[in-house]
């Protein structure tokens, strides 16, 4: 594989997998999940995802106006979030390609493409180790 691991997060799923009252304010909880993803680029999550690692968020919905920061590069998705991560696996090259979700129907979709899947847990936990 070449390149930097790309590290894309679902974010309506990986922020639905804690009931921690994120309905309250979906926006607000995929702010702090995104600001939470800031060290992972240059941490990575050893010893399964060592850095440097592109980390992307991909928001949908009432979370669509979430900003990027440095450090994660925020998608919003147009329509579907599970289309756009969809994409952004193709669309990646020849590189390693790390989809977090829980979602079956997505995980059958990019594991198609290439890509490797985690639960919200694996990304929540601290990966691997």
């Amino acid at each position: 594989m070449d390149g930097t691991p790309l590290l894309i997060v679902d974010a309506a799923n990986v922020v639905g997998s804690r009931p921690n009252g994120w309905w309250r304010d979906r926006a607000g909880a995929t702010a702090r999940l995104r600001d939470t993803l800031v060290p992972l680029g240059g941490r990575g999550l050893p010893p399964d995802l060592p850095p440097p690692v592109e980390v992307v968020l991909v928001v949908e919905g009432a979370a669509r106006g979430v900003p990027e920061v440095d450090g994660v590069r925020v998608v919003a998705a147009d329509g579907s979030g599970d289309d756009a991560m969809v994409e952004l696996v193709a669309h990646a090259g020849n590189r390693r390609r790390v989809v977090v979700t829980a979602d079956r129907a997505l995980r059958g979709r990019v594991t198609a493409l290439g890509a490797e899947v985690r639960g919200p847990r694996w990304l929540t936990d601290g990966g691997g180790g």
